[in-house]
This record gives C-alpha cells, structure tokens and sequence, in this order.
C-alpha cells in the first residue's frame, strides 16, 4: 500500500526558502535571489523590513494616492494564495498601521476582501473621503454576499429544525400527524397478516402559531476587540430577521447603546452604522435589552463580548441574576470569529458562570448549532462541550 509522501525538495530550493524566511541578512550564506523568487523576497520585506528603502511605511508616505502600496497589494495577490493575502493585509494593517491604504479607491480595488478588512472598513466609516465610499461598500459588499452564501442555510436549518417540532401534541389531525414517530412509537402493534401497523398512539406537531416563537436579542459590544465578532453577528442577525418563527432585535455598545434592529434587512447598511471603538458599558447595555423582554421564557440573550466592563459590574451581575431566574436563556460569547482564544476578562466571567450564564468563544460555524441548542433549551455547558467549546466556569 502507497503512502502519500510529500515530494521531496532539492538542497537549491530548500536554500531559496531559507533565504526568503530569514531576509536580505541571508544573502551571503544562502545566496540571491532572481526571477519570481526575488519579486517575491521585495514583496516579503517591504511588509516585514518596513523601515528599509522599499518599505511600505516609506510607500505609505510618499504621496496623497500611495502608488507603491497599491502596487504591494496587486504584487502580494500575484504570488500568495488567498489565505496569505489576508494574513498580510492584516499584519500591514495593524504593524505599520497603514490606515491610508483603506482611503484611496485604487488600493481598495487591488485588496483581497475578507472580515478583517471589513472590520477596517467599518472603523473608517466617518473618515473615509467620498470619492472612496462608494468603494468601500462594493468590498464591504462582496465579503457580506460571501458570508452570507456560506451561513444562510446551516442557520436557517438549524433554527427552523428546532423550532418546527418543537410544540407536539397527542390528538393531532390528519394533517398533523409526525408519521415517523408515530410508526416507531407502535411497531410493537405490527399485524403480519394485514402487512400495518395499529397506531394505538398518534404523535403530531404543533399547530403553527403565526406569532413568533422565540424572541432572540443579540447585544453585541463595537470596542474594536470585537470588530470580527460584529461583522458576523450582523451576519447571523440579518438571517435571523428573515425567518418568521423568530423575533430578532440587534443591540451594539459602548459607553452607549445603539439599536439597530430596523437596519437587519441590509446588513451592509448595518455594518456601516456601527461605530468600532470607545469604552464599554455592558451593565447599560444588558438593561436595555432587559427592557425589551416581552415573554422571559421565550427569549433568548447572547451578549457578544470580552467581559471588559467600564460600567458598575454589580449592577451587571443583578441585571444577569435577575434575567437568569426570570426564565430567559442567558448567553455570552467572548467573541464570534475564527481568531482562535481571545483575550477576556476571566474574572468576569467565573462571576456570570456562577449565575447560571455560560461563557465562551464561539467559531461562526458553530453558532446555528449554539441556537438551535438554546431555542431547544438544552444544557448550553454540555452542547459546548460537546462541540469542543470550553466554557468558562464559576469560581470556587
């Protein structure tokens, strides 16, 4: 049997890589580089030697419309595959700071769109001159369609499978009867010589209530830690609002709180009406979603945050007692991105967990199973423990 073994690399190769991974310092141990090897090797150190003739912070300076970190962003999508790209435009973004290469049109035709410059996008929103905005919404929108193509169904499906056979009842009319249950219910009642089944007991679905079934508020912290988190979960609230089984209200926050909820139809629309960055009030944020409760046992709360709380934590912590022990499924995500752990306020959340909200970070993949768990009122500690998510536990 065959093994797929990787192919091996020969001893000039194997040095070129070396030199591209160590820098210009190489040269004299490893050689030049030439042809596409050398371009490459440009494109690597005007990121990572910044500073040297041909860095981009240089570039960055050198005129109103930047040619040279255009011509960057149109070198890096030429040599790297996309998942690269992105890694480098992010390290460009937050290494160099090159917040201009987002306020030309020009530069953000060449960029490879993808959340975290959405994310930077968004942060600019208020700056960005006019003759770029218009640019800008194309990008935004190009990622939005791509997520959206990517999230709609799993979150569609998830939530509308736990919420259509969520109500059963035990004498339902003909076009009501869950057949497949009710054959598993009574196969012991199978009649060899007639080839049926006697269904001694019918099971059925609820009949459906024109009303929403759940209401979901998503109260999402816009510091700039969470800029991931809140593209997706504009994402996620956008679908959300679609579905007629579910009332869904969108929140943003900082030191002030912002609802949104009439903007779900157009989440590019959304995006750019959020403001990234500031303080952070949860305690004011958590009560005007409490304000909002209409019927506790049917609600469903997921705080999109770090935890870090510039507001009055008492306060926070009786608001969340209070939720908890009124019936409301209370949920807080530490951050809804593929980022890998975030940073948090541990303490914080030792505190929540102990008042019966779990704490987590959440992967976007992962959050229509998080809701069909909490529209199911499953144990949230076990389905994310289940799905490989570590919960954030009370404090002994």
């Amino acid at each position: 049997m065959s093994e797929n073994k990787p192919e091996p690399v020969d001893p000039q190769t194997r040095q070129r890589r070396w030199r591209l991974v160590l820098g210009r310092e190489a040269e004299s141990s490893c050689g030049a580089l030439a042809g596409e090897m050398h371009e490459i090797d440009q494109a690597l150190a005007a990121l990572y030697d910044a500073d040297g003739e041909n860095g981009l912070r240089r570039r960055a300076g050198s005129g109103a419309s930047a040619p040279g970190v255009a011509r960057w962003l149109g070198d890096i999508r030429r040599y790297f595959p996309a998942s690269v790209v992105q890694v480098m435009q992010k390290d460009a973004l937050e290494r160099l700071n090159l917040r201009e290469m987002l306020l030309q049109p020009e530069m953000l035709e060449n960029v490879q769109p993808d959340v975290h410059l959405v994310a930077s996008l968004v942060s600019l929103a208020q700056v960005i001159p006019a003759k770029t905005r218009e640019t800008a919404r194309m990008v935004v929108r190009q990622v939005v369609d791509a997520l959206m193509q990517r999230l709609d169904e799993p979150m569609r499906s998830a939530v509308s499978g736990a919420l259509d056979r969520s109500q059963r009842n035990r004498r339902p009319r003909h076009q009501e009867i869950d057949w497949q249950k009710t054959i598993r219910a009574n196969l012991r009642h199978w009649q060899a010589e007639y080839h049926t089944i006697v269904p001694e007991t019918l099971h059925g679905y609820g009949r459906k209530s024109r009303r929403p079934q759940r209401e979901v508020i998503l109260c999402i912290d816009q510091s700039g830690s969470m800029a991931a988190s809140v593209v997706y979960s504009s994402i996620f609230g956008a679908v959300m609002a679609s579905l007629p089984t579910v009332s869904t209200r969108l929140v943003v926050f900082d030191t002030a709180v912002v609802d949104l909820t009439e903007q779900l139809s157009d989440p590019v629309e959304l995006l750019f009406g959020v403001q990234l960055g500031g303080g952070t009030d949860i305690n004011g944020a958590v009560g005007y979603c409490q304000s909002l409760i209409r019927e506790p046992r049917n609600t469903i709360l997921v705080l999109i945050s770090d935890l870090y709380e510039g507001g009055v934590e008492a306060k926070l912590l009786r608001r969340a007692a209070e939720l908890v022990d009124s019936g409301v499924q209370f949920v807080t995500l530490l951050a809804l991105s593929d980022e890998g752990a975030p940073s948090y306020d541990h303490r914080l959340a030792a505190k929540l967990a102990a008042l019966g909200v779990p704490s987590f970070a959440c992967t976007p993949d992962a959050f229509p199973g998080l809701m069909a768990a909490a529209i199911r009122r499953d144990d949230i500690n076990a389905w994310a423990a289940s799905s490989g998510l570590v919960s954030s536990r009370a404090e002994g």
